[in-house]
């Protein structure tokens, strides 16, 4: 079978796997989900819960840093700052005790916030993380025991991003991709069972964003979004197959790129905008063009850092109004034409992640909404104050949600 039968297989089969599961619980391995796209396929899944909050499981002492929370199994993974280090700590989901801790590397700081920025990602009974400073390494599943650790700034070399190394790796197979932002390599991928480098591409900046594996024009590809472009790559060698400027103050293109009707969405804040764009093969050739776009300070959706959600018809986000500016809105557009829907004025920054018909919003000052997803208007469920201020999604998984700050780690209880 093919690379790009096998990857078409395995994408069938997973969403067939997610279809029959639609009553059951599901684990949250990487960056935004299982297929890194927000969304999970869990259902019976609490509507609302009183002013004090949901059900807490646990709540135990955590760290500094920007990282998420990735599941699976009984095995809750993030990083943190603490001591002095960068730390990959893994804690058991029933009662939030540490099970390992392992040092990444110095503590990692950043005058716009320190700690670790990116999200682990569980794959292949290893877990793979990428520091601010960007040390990527390979960490036993079970055990913590790191398996092989490159400095990628030195070996490409590189520079580390003005705010950090952000990107979540992306596994596919037997490779580990990540941005780098080198001269001759703005995303490289390494070996997963040994950490050698395998392909670079790209050129550049490597700005904030997570890289995510698409099917477009009827082939496998990595959908890259640097500091000055969004590119397709093949993952097998890292020919980039095509690519989009969309160049940023600072390389600030920081949400992932998302898949909508076959075609690539991307959008960044700063008031630059948004565009979604169709890719075509034409005689072995890759021909971008655009189906729509929405920039300067008039867009319909300035995704500041958290990537938007697709449902149906519709594109679910955050708007994010200036140069970094304090005021963001909760909007829906037509995700094929880009139309504004409506908005929520002033929702204010935060992230958000969808399951059982229902958006789960976490705002930067720490609390949890409970939305539902409805083309029709934003319609507030619920709302609890939870944790300090963040950057964190909720991760959902097995009926769970796990949540951070800079402090402490919490799980709190979805399952009805």
């Amino acid at each position: 079978m093919s690379y790009s039968c096998a990857f078409k297989f395995s994408i069938a089969l997973l969403t067939l796997d997610v279809c029959c599961k639609q009553t059951q619980a599901e684990d949250w391995p990487q960056f935004l989900g299982t297929n890194r796209n927000g969304i999970s396929g869990e259902t019976s899944l609490v509507d609302t819960f009183p002013a004090s909050g949901p059900a807490i499981r646990w709540r135990v002492p955590g760290g500094v840093g920007m990282s998420a929370v990735v599941v699976q199994g009984d095995h809750a993974v993030t990083t943190w700052n603490a001591g002095g280090k960068q730390w990959l700590v893994s804690l058991n989901t029933a009662t939030g005790k540490e099970e390992w801790k392992t040092e990444l590397g110095q503590a990692y700081k950043n005058p716009m916030g320190d700690g670790p920025r990116a999200t682990p990602t569980i794959a292949a009974k290893s877990v793979y993380v990428y520091t601010g400073d960007g040390i990527l390494a390979a960490v036993d599943f079970g055990t913590g025991k790191i398996r092989w650790r490159k400095d990628v700034m030195e070996e490409l070399p590189a520079q580390p991003s003005e705010y950090g190394m952000s990107c979540s790796p992306l596994v596919i197979d037997d490779r580990v991709i990540v941005h780098a932002g080198a001269a001759d390599a703005a995303v490289v991928a390494f070996s997963a069972s040994d950490g050698k480098l395998l392909w670079k591409s790209g050129e550049g900046h490597a700005g904030y964003s997570s890289p995510v594996a698409m099917d477009i024009a009827g082939a496998a590809q990595v959908v890259s979004f640097t500091g000055t472009a969004v590119m397709g790559i093949d993952p097998k060698n890292g020919k980039n197959l095509w690519s989009y400027p969309f160049e940023t103050d600072y390389g600030c293109n920081t949400a992932s790129p998302v898949w909508i009707d076959g075609g690539v969405f991307i959008s960044s804040g700063e008031n630059h905008g948004s565009v979604l764009l169709d890719i075509e093969k034409k005689e072995g050739t890759y021909i971008v063009s655009e189906r729509w776009k929405s920039l300067d300070s008039k867009s319909a959706m300035r995704n500041e850092w958290q990537t938007s959600i697709v449902i149906g018809d519709y594109l679910y986000g955050f708007d994010n109004v200036g140069a970094a500016g304090p005021v963001s809105h909760f909007s829906c557009i037509e995700a094929k034409t880009g139309k504004p829907v409506w908005q929520k004025l002033r929702f204010g920054k935060g992230n958000l992640v969808y399951a059982d018909k229902k958006f789960w919003l976490t705002t930067i000052d720490g609390e949890l909404v409970v939305a539902q997803a409805d083309s029709k208007g934003f319609q507030e469920l619920a709302r609890a104050s939870l944790v300090g201020k963040n950057r964190q999604t909720l991760s959902i998984a097995n009926g769970y949600g796990y949540l951070r700050d800079d402090s402490e780690v919490l799980c709190i209880q979805l399952k009805k």
